[in-house]
């Protein structure tokens, strides 16, 4: 073969973002013989959140990349696990090997750090690009590559042609604004989030902690660490500050105000909580394809924002092959993927909406709904959320 044919035999995938939907269809792109670059404006996969909760579905993705049996390795298993009020009375109580039992497989806790260099890993010597912008200037046609002009750092500005485009940058996706025109604006989920992690703290329980217009989550991690969020309505009012909102918890039962004294301001998240209200049409126009929060940022009262990300690429990888007709094999990724992430942005959505009232009766009513059925409520929610933890990567 000459060089000319050499050049002409490579099959050239971008995929724009590097966080966890980037980095997996990155990931499973190669792994099916695409040449994949990854491209990520920031200068460092650091810092990249707070804890992550990986439930079964995505495991079985991360098995499919390769990778999960090092995610075992690092992560907390899931034992005890649970609702509670604030002061401390269990609203639901479980263990999670029961939900392994339907699910077929245990719910890991780990860092996100922990989660995403796993991911960069796995991508081929070379295969991203840190510091690094990139813009989808023409997305291509079943005839047409797609057309990507990146800039890096030292501001070198380059032109080049792309037989796919995966476009993972995230809810306010530039590539979904000027390519989707008519796509679905992201909007407010009504409540502001905290997110971080606190030093090592033993006995820690698993659990969500309900109260009115706010929810704490406890997960500890593998090292002994705690991964806390919490999230706050706005029909309560965001606090300023880490010191305000330790004082509207002060209350709440052990440890949740021994855990959030210990955090350091400095490493806490905050973020207003929007999410997309239904993902575009297509996930596809021409050779681009949106992934992640780009194409179905979610509500996070389920955990499966990454795990849907995680999917995507993996089922990307499956049905996108480097010699098939891309256009068409891409519509035919979107047909598949589009009513599964639309079906889990509606109950992410409908899980959410408890979590926000404020009304001492409403939520008085709630908890003592909950409490009164107890295990049943489990045994539902478990029948619930089946359709969406049993998922099974596509067979190779």
């Amino acid at each position: 073969m000459t060089r000319g044919e050499a050049e002409t035999a490579r099959h050239i995938a971008v995929v724009i973002g590097g966080g966890i939907g980037g980095l997996a269809s990155g990931v499973a792109l190669a792994r099916h013989g695409w040449d994949v670059t990854v491209v990520e404006r920031a200068t460092s996969l650091d810092p990249v959140g707070a804890g992550i909760v990986v439930a079964p579905n995505a495991v079985r993705s991360l098995d499919a990349l390769g990778i999960g049996d090092a995610t075992r390795d690092l992560a907390a298993l899931q034992g005890e696990f649970g609702l509670r009020r604030p002061d401390g009375r269990w609203l639901v109580r479980g263990r999670a090997e029961g939900a392994e039992s339907v699910f077929g497989d245990r719910t890991l806790m780990l860092h996100r750090a922990q989660l995403v260099g796993l991911l960069a890993d796995a991508l081929p010597t070379g295969a991203l690009r840190l510091g690094t912008t990139a813009t989808v200037t023409d997305p291509g046609t079943a005839s047409r590559p797609a057309r990507v002009t990146t800039t890096d750092g030292a501001g070198t500005t380059t032109e080049a042609d792309a037989d796919l485009v995966v476009a993972a940058d995230g809810i306010g996706s530039a590539t979904r604004t000027r390519w989707w025109p008519s796509a679905p604006a992201p909007v407010s989920g009504g409540s502001t989030a905290w997110r971080f992690v606190t030093p090592r703290v033993p006995g820690v329980v698993g659990s969500e902690i309900w109260g009115r217009g706010i929810v704490a989550g406890v997960m500890p991690l593998a090292d002994g660490r705690v991964y806390v969020y919490v999230s706050v309505a706005d029909a309560v009012g965001a606090p300023r500050g880490l010191d305000e909102l330790r004082a509207r918890l002060a209350d709440w039962h052990d440890p949740v105000p021994a855990l959030l004294a210990s955090v350091d301001d400095a490493t806490a998240l905050r973020h207003e909580l929007r999410h997309l209200p239904a993902p575009p049409a297509s996930l596809v126009t021409g050779r681009v394809a949106l992934v992640g929060d780009a194409a179905h940022a979610m509500l996070p009262n389920l955990g499966q924002g990454g795990c849907q990300a995680l999917e995507d690429g993996v089922v990307l990888g499956a049905r996108v092959r480097p010699d098939d007709d891309v256009a068409a094999a891409l519509l035919r990724w979107s047909a598949e993927r589009r009513p599964r992430v639309a079906q889990v942005m509606r109950l992410s959505a409908r899980v959410s909406g408890p979590t926000l009232w404020t009304s001492p009766a409403a939520t008085t009513l709630r908890d003592a709904g909950m409490r009164a059925v107890g295990r049943w409520t489990e045994a539902l929610g478990a029948r619930a959320l089946r359709p969406v933890m049993s998922w099974q990567p596509p067979a190779d």
